[in-house]
This record gives structure tokens, sequence and C-alpha cells, in this order.
């Protein structure tokens, strides 16, 4: 049987479809690279605003566009949160809740023996050189706007010698890079489940996971996802020793008002943020340092914005991800008071991305004249030949003309110019 696999929204949702390729190719079908070549698909869908659960409809809506024979399963956040929605959309033939989205491939597939041979790098990488890994699910913070944690439950973590194995097992297929994913990956360890797959109070915490990865392993590039700043402790920046572990922190910071923080029910203040950037930025030279930042929220006068923006300028991060509130039944601030109006949070939203650009431009810049080591991805054709991206250890996207094939290398790239989506580049002398 053909299965097309696609994920949308965070890391999580695509280290989960990553599994379940691998899944698909051991029982001996094939994972097809276009939905029009697909009997089934499967869609690992987000809900964390309103905009995801529209862009999950969308592309159920495009897949049958492009083959009306398709059968279509719906697992993931929107497939939780909205399941009778899913349901009632064309070729929508299962729909999933989280709970029971490992066990997709037992309701579509027939059952088949193992396959004898183990399934071809090529047909795992789904159009990139980093493998993601699982490590934890679900999350306790219950911060006054997500819905992520009612959809994906209480904080869970996988144990070691799993995460280890999954590692070891994404290093034999080729790759130079794995990228650890949960929902809230910094409380690894402390498990609130009763029916955590890790005990609980078994002392384990992100810092040791990533020190026994490091120890254990010869992966060549590590990488972790989104950490709360409440979560970089002392232990876990003392890694970066290592210069396999990637020189890169997603910190959400959602809001540079301690106010407008306080009604989101986050756990840190501006000031407290900020201290946690100076000292990584302290102990990680050329840290690349990626946040969230959320406008409109209810209650955010332009006086509170004001202060965002400030907080976010003096902070200087490399790449700002910004979303407009977007108000999810069963959260806190859905009921809130002082709603923000559309146009004004819409307005604030696009002042944030302009500073993001021109913060992200400053970044890239101050690594123009010098070398850096880039794992190349796929090549973009253009009508002048053919151009390679890749991205340097510190999350630099950096792109070189080359007509050779650099997919999955790394080399040293010569920066030569920069822009707000990143570099542009030539192989260094010495490398072919």
């Amino acid at each position: 049987m053909n299965i097309y696999l696609t994920a949308l929204g965070c890391k999580l949702n695509q280290a989960e479809i990553e599994a379940l390729a691998r899944q698909v190719a051991a029982r001996g079908h094939t994972v097809v690279a276009h939905p029009a070549q697909a009997e089934w698909a499967i869609v690992n869908t987000c809900t964390v605003t309103h905009v995801a659960d529209k862009k999950s409809r969308q592309i159920i809506r495009q897949m049958r566009r492009a083959n009306d024979k398709l059968r279509v399963a719906v697992i993931g956040c929107y497939g939780e949160m909205s399941p009778e929605q899913a349901a009632g959309l064309d070729g929508v033939a299962l729909v999933l809740p989280n709970r029971d989205k490992d066990t997709v491939l037992d309701r579509i597939l027939p059952p088949a023996e193992q396959c004898a041979r183990a399934p071809a790098v090529e047909a795992l990488m789904l159009g990139h050189t980093r493998a993601f890994v699982k490590v934890q699910d679900g999350c306790d913070n219950r911060c006054a706007y997500c819905i992520v944690g009612i959809a994906r439950g209480p904080q869970r973590s996988r144990p070691p010698e799993n995460v280890l194995a999954k590692v070891r097992a994404r290093l034999a297929e080729g790759y130079r890079e794995v990228v650890l994913t949960g929902v809230n990956l910094g409380a690894y360890g402390r498990d609130s489940a009763g029916e955590g797959l890790l005990p609980r109070d078994a002392g384990w915490s992100l810092a040791r996971l990533v020190r026994l990865l490091l120890t254990e392993t010869a992966v060549p590039r590590l990488r972790l996802s989104s950490i709360e700043p409440w979560d970089v402790t002392p232990e876990l920046l003392a890694l970066w020793q290592d210069v396999r572990l990637c020189r890169h922190l997603h910190l959400p910071l959602q809001s540079g008002c301690d106010a407008t923080l306080r009604r989101m029910r986050r756990r840190n203040t501006a000031a407290s943020y900020a201290a946690v950037v100076d000292e990584t930025r302290a102990r990680i030279p050329d840290v690349a340092l990626t946040t969230d930042v959320i406008v409109g929220f209810p209650g955010e006068n332009e006086a509170e914005f004001t202060q965002t923006l400030a907080c976010v300028e003096r902070l200087a991060f490399s790449r700002l991800h910004v979303f407009v509130y977007s108000r999810r039944p069963g959260t806190v601030a859905y009921d809130l008071p002082d709603q923000v109006a559309p146009p004004v949070a819409q307005a604030r939203s696009d002042a944030l991305i302009a500073l993001g650009q021109r913060l992200a431009f400053a970044w890239h810049a101050s690594f123009v004249g010098r070398e850096a080591e880039v794992l190349f991805e796929q090549p973009e054709h253009t009508p002048d030949g053919s151009r390679w991206s890749g991205l340097t250890d510190n999350y630099l996207r950096v792109r070189v003309r080359h007509d050779g094939d650099l997919h999955n290398r790394v080399a040293r790239v010569r920066c030569t110019s920069a822009d707000a989506t990143g570099l542009r580049g030539e192989l260094a002398p010495g490398e072919p």
C-alpha cells in the first residue's frame, strides 16, 4: 500500500510522522512523496491557534483535490479537540485522539510480517537531513492562552534507554544531526502522570539525558528544540563545552511586559528572562537565541506592547516567531475581559515582525566574512544553476551555488552576504 504522510505545527508532530514513516516501511509498505500517489494519507494536525485549525482543514481538502479516491486518517491535536469537525471533511475515514495515534497503522494497514531489510535512508529523511527524536510529551505549565496541555495531556517522559536506542538508530541511518523534541522538553524527567513511561522521581532531567547521549553516542550534532526559560539550568548550560551540542536555544518569551506575563500565567518576569539570556550568551559564544511572542493578549494596551517591543529589541534575538493571540475554548484566557480588537493585534504583529526582520539581518550580517560549517539539505533549482541550502550548528541558514551533490554533507563555507533570511556564501578553499 502507498501511504502519504504529513505534519503541521511543531517539531514534535514532525518527529511522530517520521516514526510512522519507519513503521510503514518496516511493514512492507511505501511512503510516497505526493497524495496523488497514495491510497491513504495520515495527517498529524495542529490546533495551537485558529489559524492552525484552518491549515489542518486546508491540507486535507488539498489532498482530496489531488486524489479524489484518497482516504485520510486525521491524528494530532486538531483531531483531538475537534473530532466531529474533522470527521465531517470530505475523504476523512478515520479520526484518532492523541492517546490512540500510535495505533493508526493498525487501523489502516493489513497485517504484515516485518521486512527483512531496513528501509532506505532516502525514504525516511522526508526532505531534510535532521532526525527528530521524541523524548517527552504533555505539559503541566497551564499557561492561560495554551490549549496544547489540554490536547496532549500531562507531562510524561520516555525512558532514557528508549531515547538512546532511537538516537543510535538515526545515526545508523546516516543522519548527521539529531533534534530532541517534546511539548515541554525542559521538563524531561519531572513526570506528573502516574502512567508515564518514565517512573516518577527517577532522578532524570534534560541535562542528564543530554549528557548520556553525548557520552554514549558519536552523534555529530545534537540540537535541542524549544525550552522554557526557567528550565535553563547551570547544569544544562555546562554541557555546551561539548562542541557537538548545537549552539541554539529557542526560549519562548511570549511578552516583554510583566503585567502581561502575569495574566498569561507565565512563570518568569522580563528581568528573569533577560538574566537567562545574558548567562546563556556568556557561556556559549555565538549562540543563536530564537523566541516566540504573542501579541494582542487580553488586556494588552499600547504601553504594555511598547514594553514588549523594547524588550525584544534589547535582547536582539536572531529569529522571532510572532503569533496573534487566538482564543481557544477551554483555556483560562478564553473568558478574560478586554479582548484586543483584531486590527489592533494585527498592527502590533506587523510591527514585531518588522523588528524581527531587522534583528535577523543584523545577526546574519555579523557572520559575513567568516567561515561556518554547514550541514546541507536539499538543492534549490534556479534558472542559473543549483543552489544548496543548509544550517550551521547555530541555526544560520546558508546557501551556496553548487552543481554537485551536497546532500547530507557537512562543508565549510565562507559567508559573503546576508539578508533577513540567512547568508549566501561559497565553499571554502579545500572543499571539493
